[in-house]
């Protein structure tokens, strides 16, 4: 546990610094859509959710980042971060099966930051149960 315990600070800033590269769908939506899934969308609705939905992502990020320097708030950050990209793979690969092909980096490297921050969190939770008792 002692690797893990030292390197999550780095894990947590390189997840962070990858999950903020979302930002570019709040400037360019059609272009992001084309990268990650590559569709396109036509209605002008399309734009405002894309848009929203690389800031909340970017966020995410900035979340990673944040704990990755904050140690008292890492638990949490880690706890929403874990959620939101656990929610987006599942609905993945249950509702975008075709998407798959273009978003399988992706779905990787998301799982990859799921699994080594639930350890993490598994870990740093037995150690404080050991603790106690």
């Amino acid at each position: 546990m002692n690797r893990l315990d030292s390197s999550i600070k780095w894990i947590m800033l390189v997840a962070g610094i990858v999950t903020c590269t979302t930002f570019a769908a709040t400037i360019a939506p059609q272009a992001a859509l084309s990268a990650m899934f590559g569709s396109h969308l036509t209605e002008p609705l399309a734009d405002l959710i894309v848009r929203s939905w690389g800031l909340l992502v970017f966020l995410m990020g900035a979340l990673l980042i944040y704990g990755a320097f904050n140690e008292p708030s890492r638990r949490l950050c880690i706890i929403a971060v874990g959620a939101s990209k656990i929610g987006f793979v599942l609905l993945i690969i249950m509702f975008g099966k075709q998407y798959v092909e273009t978003l399988w980096i992706t779905v990787l490297f998301d799982s990859m930051v799921i699994i080594a921050l639930g350890v993490y969190l598994f870990a740093g939770s037995k150690k404080a149960a050991e603790h106690v008792g």
